[in-house]
């Protein structure tokens, strides 16, 4: 280990992950590469770490400067390669013969609501989360961080055509559902007995015609008129609570 100089760029297409949670959390995913750790002394001894990891003693003022500002590093900051790719073929083959709900996000690019959906996803026990590649955030620190250790825990697989991945969830024998504030049934109304994909849509567009087209039902949560509509990555909560324990 060496006292640090300069604090460098990230490498190309290499997150910063910060924080203890999401930090702990990749250190302990085998199927995540941590190519470099910053840390100060009292952070680091805390912790069990792999000898192959290339760390760097730094003060809380030095991490700072590795990330974006204000962003809460507790004095832990490493930096990773992207999760290898899931496919969604292989995802649908490993939660055969359960009842563990799937999540499908319909372009939410938003970093932070990624990132609790799969905190939400991990705490209900889902199969897993499926959205869009060009149209859904990369890994990245604040994701990490929303995540809270989720995303390494959470299978996320990226498709080309979301259309096309719904048939294929169908055929694997989801009942595909569809959360928007226009249905006119609820979910616990909706919902049955099948094995349920949940699918949301971003925050002031909701789905896409053509997604909304691809579900089975089309559902609302029984919220007050007192407010339009829940921030998409609570929707979500609120929905696999009620999966869950119907």
């Amino acid at each position: 280990m060496r006292r640090g100089h300069r604090p460098s760029q990230p490498a190309a297409g290499r997150p910063r992950f910060w924080g203890r949670h999401a930090v702990i959390a990749a250190l302990a995913n085998p199927n995540r590469t941590v190519r470099r750790m910053w840390g100060t002394r009292e952070a680091l001894s805390a912790l069990d770490l792999p000898p192959v990891v290339p760390v760097t003693y730094a003060d809380a003022a030095d991490l700072g400067r590795l990330v974006p500002h204000d962003a809460p590093h507790q004095g832990l900051v490493i930096e990773v390669d992207p999760l290898p790719d899931i496919w969604l073929g292989d995802l649908l083959e490993e939660a055969q013969g359960n009842r563990r709900p799937l999540v499908i996000l319909d372009q939410v690019t938003d970093p932070h609501n990624v990132g609790a959906v799969l905190r939400s996803a991990a705490a209900f026990d889902a199969v897993g989360i499926v959205t869009q590649d060009r149209n859904a955030p990369a890994e990245s620190g604040a994701l990490a961080r929303s995540a809270s250790g989720a995303l390494e825990v959470v299978p996320w697989v990226r498709v080309v055509n979301l259309a096309r991945a719904l048939d294929e969830i169908a055929e694997a024998g989801f009942w595909r559902i569809g959360l928007t504030g226009h249905a006119k049934g609820t979910l616990a109304e909706v919902m049955g007995d099948a094995r349920i994909a949940i699918v949301l849509g971003a925050e002031g567009e909701g789905m896409r015609q053509n997604t909304e087209a691809h579900c089975d039902e089309l559902a609302k949560l029984p919220i007050s008129p007192k407010v339009e509509s829940l921030n998409i990555s609570n929707a979500a909560a609120i929905a696999l609570y009620a999966i869950t324990t119907r």
